[in-house]
């Protein structure tokens, strides 16, 4: 350390103030092992300015050029609690921390004194080795006490050759015309410059913040500290405040300036103001007469007046304006001048500027009518005036901000209208955007919007014109005249301004603009990429002609109108068809069953939104049962609706296997996930069984169904929550609840329930207080209204629904116990007999004798291919609704399958009769083993027939069953109806 100190006390006392801090931070960067280091000087207010930095990139201390004295940082800190400080530096990440991406382990930092006042700080950036030791630390206080003492000593700055005192007075004069005023508000620190104090201290208005910091920022890096000082000293002593520095020029030059100011006090003699004048110094004194001489003679009226406001110089310009001599002006009051005197406030507005001691400037008007643009500057020694005429300025002027404002109302309108057009999606959407947009700022009426169709013109959409007019407008052809086809045919607009006008160029149409209303037409055509497919009419209900920048924009805006136009016909186009196909993909009409009766909806998305893939189906089943399924394909689009085509499909086909919910679910997995990991889809399986009264639900992913029962209770099932199908593992969960008679059972998609405002929880409690409500007034009668009313609570027409929603009502009703009967069956040859008996009896006892030779037959097929077959336990079970189903079930899961018997085969035939005596027929697993079910209609055309003609004393086995039984192969024509005669194999066991 001492060899370093050693080394700092060879350099000469003298040397400039940059240099001093050059040296001070190289040996302390060097001794501590530093990465670099800064030294800052104390300005104007709380503001440090960096004048001196070692080692650091500009990029890295760009922030730290000039900041807050009372703040956090390192050299701040240093300044008020005068001593050294160690600030480690934040860390990596840090939210607009200045030092968040710096280098090293913190700051040490000094202050620095003259005169006994801290004057600024010397700051050093230490690496890997972190705080300095207490020994680099008395380095440090060494180093800048030398820094202190060598300051004290430099040289003032050497500005350019001083002129003469005798010509002082002249030369500011001189310098009148391209003087800059500043003045400068001690206590809040904040600056005002006019142009000329902005254009002499190289500041670009852009970067003008009004503060202090931008005097501090121009100042040469050697010049600051002494010129701070003046400052200093003109505060606290009162006097002058005079400097010369260099300033930084826009052009990155270095120029001399010379400052002259002087400090106003408030009433308890504290500083509040200063104010004052700078100017340029660099001129060579051989070009101060030259510079007088153009002084002499400029163009703008120039005056000098001392503090009396008597007048001390004249130019040419103000002696022409004026109407006076120099000699003849010199010494004369201003305010006694004539052409002073007819100015109205010209002297009070003077007065309270100088009494304000800031510049002021101000058009006044001269007697003659010319507009002169005026500038007072006050000064230390008196105050200066120079006039411009500026009335042709003024008016130019006046021109650009008229040609400025439109040009702003243009672009706002444009972007306002290209803003409502990019939201538009459909063909109506772009309609309604030029009537906003367009219509209000021409003070148009009508509007017209039309599209090419073959050759013929269909309207898209219109406003302001009566329906007989837009009959004769739409669907005209090309061959009749009108000025729609000849702006479209020529692809460039036309303009039409009055009544007359549009009658000498149609003459054949000269009555339409008075059914119309209008007298004014813009027609533009409508053409993207190169193709003309429509036009724009847009009309005016009286005579206008509009002018060359109207006629522009509306071009312009035609242009926009086309592009949206032809994108929104797509987007119809497009959605038509998928709207189209996804009705297609979902039931048209819900069948008719007795075990439910129902009604749903299905609610697309908002406007702008692409079809979805929400579903809903009724699949009746065997033994009284009905499946009702509610799904959902994440997403909008062509193939989510093909998605929810190909789901709908699956569930048809899984259901007429008639396997439990569970399994369905599981094979639906299966389904999805092999569609890809893009595939979500949520889905509800319900399975009823009217005979039972008894639900079995089963879902993955979806919302839980509402039940409401018939005292008006509404419940929500507790099911298990199985997730999504294609992320789920089966086996999924059944849940079975029971099923009040006429109870209604909602499923829906969570569209319906869920939206960006409204949590599913809400929507599930809102949805139970629609159903409560419907069931107390009475509108759950009629499911239809009821669809209606949960339409209109939950997904209202003004409601811009984000997701499409679905949902299936279904009133729910059991078979009665006298409508079933079931027996159980030996597992023996006679079986088949018994089926026979109980059946003949229970089919009379409900009425239905025509049926019970087809039945006996049906049921003795069963009976003995199960008694072949299978194995027991046998049980038989009829039931009596829309039709009549016949059941045999057994203990087997082996499956019968139909085949082609051959004339030579004995067997194969049983299942064909099955076929052929039943309305359809099918098989199902239970949990013992499975049924084998037929169904029958109660009245066929051939019973009604037979009645008709045998009267109501027919027997049972009369003409009608052995004419149905002698088609048959194997029974013959003498069969008398007597099936217990008939051998089907079951003897033979």
């Amino acid at each position: 350390m001492n060899a370093r100190l050693a080394l700092l006390g060879t350099v000469a006392p003298g040397v400039a103030e940059s240099e001093v801090f050059r040296l001070a931070l190289q040996h302390a960067v060097g001794e501590l092992g530093a990465l670099g280091g800064m030294i800052h000087l104390r300005g104007p207010m709380s503001a440090l300015r960096l004048v001196s930095t070692a080692g650091l990139p500009p990029a890295l201390i760009r922030s730290w050029e000039i900041i807050d004295q009372e703040g956090p940082l390192a050299p701040a800190r240093a300044l008020h609690e005068g001593n050294g400080v160690w600030v480690p530096l934040s860390p990596a990440g840090a939210v607009d921390a200045p030092d968040a991406a710096w280098p090293g382990t913190g700051l040490a930092a000094l202050p620095m004194h003259s005169n006994r006042r801290s004057t600024g700080a010397l700051s050093v950036l230490m690496g890997d080795h972190g705080e300095p030791s207490s020994e680099h630390w008395e380095f440090l206080r060494a180093v800048i006490a030398w820094a202190e003492d060598r300051m004290d000593q430099a040289p003032p700055p050497v500005g350019p050759g001083r002129p003469e005192r005798n010509g002082e007075r002249l030369r500011r004069a001189l310098k009148e015309v391209s003087v800059g005023s500043w003045d400068w508000n001690i206590r809040t620190g904040d600056l005002i410059w006019d142009e000329a104090a902005l254009e002499l201290y190289g500041t670009r208005p852009a970067d003008y913040t009004g503060k202090a910091d931008d005097w501090m920022r121009c100042v040469h890096p050697d010049d600051l500290a002494p010129m701070l000082a003046a400052a200093d000293r003109a505060i606290h002593t009162g006097g002058v405040f005079e400097a010369e520095y260099r300033v930084r020029k826009l052009d990155g030059t270095w120029a001399w300036t010379q400052a002259r100011g002087r400090v106003t006090y408030d009433e308890s003699g504290e500083p509040h103001r200063m104010i004052g004048v700078g100017w340029d110094s660099d001129e060579p004194r051989s070009a101060r007469d030259a510079l007088g001489r153009a002084l002499r003679h400029m163009s703008d009226g120039f005056l000098a007046m001392d503090d009396d406001w008597r007048i001390t110089f004249a130019n040419v310009e103000a002696e022409r304006t004026l109407g006076f001599s120099e000699k003849e002006l010199f010494g004369r009051l201003l305010w006694d001048l004539p052409a002073a005197e007819q100015v109205p406030g010209l002297e009070i507005r003077c007065r309270q500027a100088a009494a304000a001691e800031k510049s002021v400037s101000f058009d006044v008007r001269l007697p003659n009518g010319r507009l002169c643009h005026l500038r007072l500057v006050p000064g230390p020694d008196g105050r200066t005036i120079y006039f411009t005429d500026v009335t042709e300025k003024r008016r130019l002027e006046e021109e650009r901000r008229s040609a400025e404002r439109a040009a702003s109302e243009r672009a706002t309108r444009i972007a306002a209208l290209t803003a409502a057009l990019a939201k538009a999606t459909t063909s109506k959407d772009v309609v309604d955007a030029v009537a906003r947009r367009v219509l209000p700022p021409f003070e148009a009426t009508g509007l017209v919007v039309q599209t090419v169709e073959g050759d013929r013109l269909h309207t898209v959409g219109t406003v302001g014109y009566p329906d007989d007019v837009l009959a004769v407008l739409d669907g005209r052809e090309r061959t009749q005249p009108s000025p729609l086809w000849d702006a479209i045919v020529a692809g460039a607009p036309l303009f039409l301004s009055s009544r007359k006008e549009f009658a000498a160029r149609y003459p054949d149409m000269a009555d339409l603009p008075a059914r119309a209303g209008k007298q004014a037409w813009a027609l533009l055509p409508l053409t993207a990429s190169g193709h003309t497919f429509g036009i724009c009419a847009v009309t005016f209900d009286h005579p206008r002609r509009l002018t060359d920048e109207e006629r522009t924009l509306l071009t312009a805006t035609s242009a926009l109108v086309a592009q949206a136009l032809e994108r929104a016909r797509l987007f119809d186009a497009e959605h038509t068809r998928s709207r189209e196909l996804q009705r297609s993909l979902l039931p048209r009409d819900l069948p008719a069953l007795p075990a439910c009766t129902a009604a749903a909806r299905y609610l697309p998305a908002g406007q702008g939104m692409d079809v979805g893939g929400d579903w809903y189906d009724i699949i009746p089943l065997s033994g009284g049962q009905v499946a009702l399924v509610v799904g959902d394909v994440m997403g909008h689009g062509l193939p989510e609706a093909a998605t929810m085509g190909r789901l709908r499909t699956a569930v048809h086909t899984l259901a007429d296997l008639e396997l439990p919910p569970d399994e369905i679910m599981s094979h639906l997995n299966d389904i999805v996930g092999a569609m890809g990991e893009e595939s979500y889809v949520t889905c509800l399986y319900a399975l009823y069984d009217s005979t039972t009264r008894s639900c079995s639900i089963s879902r993955a992913g979806h919302p839980p169904p509402a039940l409401l029962h018939p005292d008006g209770t509404v419940v929500f099932p507790p099911l298990s929550a199985d997730p999504p199908l294609g992320a789920a593992e089966p086996p999924f969960e059944t849940t079975e609840i029971p099923v009040p008679e006429g109870s209604v059972l909602v499923l829906y998609t969570d569209g319906l329930v869920e939206s960006s405002k409204r949590e599913m929880d809400e929507g599930m409690a809102a949805l139970a207080d629609v159903l409560r409500t419907s069931h107390a007034d009475g509108t759950a009668k009629d499911l239809e209204h009821l669809c209606e009313r949960i339409t209109s609570a939950l997904l209202p027409s003004h409601h811009q629904a984000a997701d499409d929603a679905a949902f299936l009502l279904a009133r729910l009703h059991a078979l009665p116990a006298s409508r079933m009967a079931s027996w159980p069956l030996p597992q023996d040859p006679r079986a088949a007999g018994r089926a026979r008996a109980l059946i003949r009896d229970q089919l009379a006892a409900w009425g239905l004798d025509s049926l019970i030779p087809t039945t006996e037959l049906l049921a003795s097929e069963l009976v003995g291919n199960v008694i072949r077959h299978a194995r027991g336990p046998l049980r038989l079970r009829l039931l009596h609704g829309a039709d009549l189903i016949c059941e045999v079930f057994d203990g087997s899961l082996t499956m019968p399958r139909i085949r082609r018997a051959t004339e030579t085969d004995e067997g194969g035939r049983g299942l064909q009769l099955v076929t052929a005596l039943s309305q359809r027929w099918g098989t199902r697993y239970t949990p013992t083993g499975k049924c084998i079910w037929t169904e029958q209609a109660l009245q066929t055309p051939e019973t009604v027939r037979e009645g008709t003609e045998a009267g109501a004393g027919t027997e049972a086995a009369g003409p009608l069953e052995q004419r149905m039984f002698l088609s048959l192969a194997g029974l013959g024509e003498g069969f008398d109806g007597d099936l217990d005669a008939l051998a089907f194999g079951d003897q033979e066991l």
